[in-house]
């Protein structure tokens, strides 16, 4: 296997894959491997040269992890792609370096199944399932994690040599605890992942058919919108108000609603519009959604437009909500603050919304609010290294740009906007009886930072709660030298 370096054709190319343009890495060689065994190699030529490696499948992280001017070795898995069904271990076998889009077309066109997973196709399985991976059809099926099987793993011993384990749910596995670790513990903390084995938890038998849950019919999408012109504070107010109560009335792991899923996009007045987008599945689709919007938009007060189709899952899962992934969508720096909810907005905190997403300034910015709960509150905390359990949505402050001066406004508008949410614990949303942390698949360092974290609550409570001491131990054990590090690394025990 050789190296790509800086003078090979290639090299621009794989550098220049990774969505959030804000970070730029520039290692000094990068492998593509195709198997596990070049993994190994890889990973042991870099240990023993005293080289940092990061690894890469689909370039999704939103900070800078992988594309780290420290970085010295890039793996980039993205040739590892064979998504087969493994009659021995009674599980769909998924390579790391597969596509979210890729996971979906495959196991839909050879089984008619599906695995919960993200909304963007193209996002990299190898990153994605480790840190929980929650999607469009969470509320109906849970997260990605919960269905994982076994994890294939290749990392570094005491004695700096490379291996790969293969680790299981199973009880008797004496492996089990990493394997518990990829539910939830965040990509880059371990080792490299090469291959998940995915299984629905109350499945037995050998039947691919039945492995996973059965796919969508179809998927009823629907998109409301709003000209911000006609939107004062009492009809913003309103809006936001509904959404929250709406999800906590609809969040049980019983409501009749978990087939329906939607994101309230609050953008900016620079951007023109308010929206509701969603989706539902079922004979019931159209009524659940008439349903939503009816406790929702109609009480706004104001005139909406409103779109709905239907369309087949594989149509959808491979090309959804076009709009959001347009053309521009891979040239952006960005940022994100995310935060889980137990409990809806206050007054106070739509007050301030509303302030961050009318104030006169040059922002492209929006605050998003996503339905959550149903399938994924039926997991106990620490089942799963994925702990926020009882959350009702899941937040997120975002702001992107393109032309360099808008960095340092986006960036001052998108933290402060985030810290003036949440004034009474520090800048962060703790873990108490209105906010739950935040989701480690979307990484923000700031939550590492005593300027933007005036909580003393450290980072990792943050996102992962009482489930971090456990998750400390696995990685003494199975990265001991610390090869795997970043921002927001996991830091062994002791």
């Amino acid at each position: 296997m050789e190296k790509i370096t800086p003078r090979d054709i290639r090299y621009a190319d794989l550098v220049e894959k990774r969505f959030n343009k804000r970070f730029t890495g520039k290692p000094e060689y990068i492998y593509l491997p195709t198997t596990v065994q070049e993994v190994e190699e890889a990973l042991q030529e870099a240990v023993d040269s005293k080289r940092r490696p990061v690894v890469r499948s689909g370039g999704h992280c939103l900070e800078g992890f992988v594309a780290d001017p420290a970085a010295q070795v890039l793996i980039d898995i993205s040739l590892m792609t064979d998504i087969y069904y493994d009659a021995e271990k009674a599980a769909f076998a998924v390579e790391a370096g597969a596509t979210v889009g890729e996971m979906y077309r495959r196991l839909f066109l050879g089984w008619g199944v599906v695995l919960p997973a993200g909304e963007y196709p193209g996002i990299g399985m190898g990153g994605h399932v480790v840190g929980g991976a929650f999607g469009f059809l969470c509320r109906e099926y849970g997260l990605a994690a919960d269905y994982l099987y076994a994890v294939e793993l290749v990392t570094v011993d005491a004695s700096g040599q490379a291996h790969c384990v293969i680790a299981t749910r199973e009880a008797t596995d004496p492996h089990r605890e990493l394997w518990w670790a990829h539910t939830g513990g965040g990509g880059g903390n371990f080792g490299i992942v090469t291959r998940y084995w995915l299984r629905s938890p109350d499945v037995t038998g050998s039947d691919p058919f039945s492995a996973l849950p059965k796919a969508p019919a179809s998927i009823t999408t629907f998109r409301v919108g709003w000209d911000w012109k006609t939107i004062d504070e009492a009809a913003f107010s309103r809006l936001a108000q509904n959404f929250g109560t709406w999800c906590e009335q609809n969040s049980a792991p019983d409501s009749p609603y978990n087939q329906l899923f939607s994101i309230l996009f609050l953008n900016h007045r620079n951007i023109g519009r308010l929206e509701i987008k969603g989706l539902a599945t079922g004979p019931n689709a159209a009524r659940l959604i008439e349903d939503h919007l009816a406790a929702i938009a109609a009480p706004v007060g104001q005139p909406y437009t409103q779109q709905t189709e239907e369309s087949p899952w594989l149509h959808f899962a491979l090309n959804p909500f076009p709009e959001l992934f347009q053309p521009g969508f891979d040239k952006v720096q960005a940022k994100v603050k995310d935060a889980f909810f137990r409990k809806p907005f206050t007054d106070s905190q739509i007050t301030t919304a509303y302030q961050y997403l009318t104030v006169e300034a040059g922002i492209g910015g929006v605050l998003g609010m996503a339905t959550y709960g149903g399938k994924v509150s039926t997991i106990a905390p620490d089942a799963t290294a994925s702990a926020q359990r009882d959350a009702i949505m899941d937040v997120a402050c975002n702001t992107g740009w393109i032309s360099p001066e808008e960095a340092s406004p986006s960036m001052a508008w998108v933290r402060n906007f985030y810290k003036d949410l949440f004034p009474g614990s520090g800048g962060v949303p703790v873990p108490n009886e209105q906010t739950d942390g935040s989701m480690i698949n979307h990484p923000d360092t700031d939550l590492a930072d005593p300027e933007w974290n005036q909580s003393g609550i450290p980072w990792h409570t943050l996102y992962y709660k009482e489930n971090y001491p456990r998750l400390q131990q696995v990685k003494a054990k199975w990265d001991p030298l610390n090869i795997f590090h970043h921002a927001l690394s996991i830091q062994a025990a002791g």
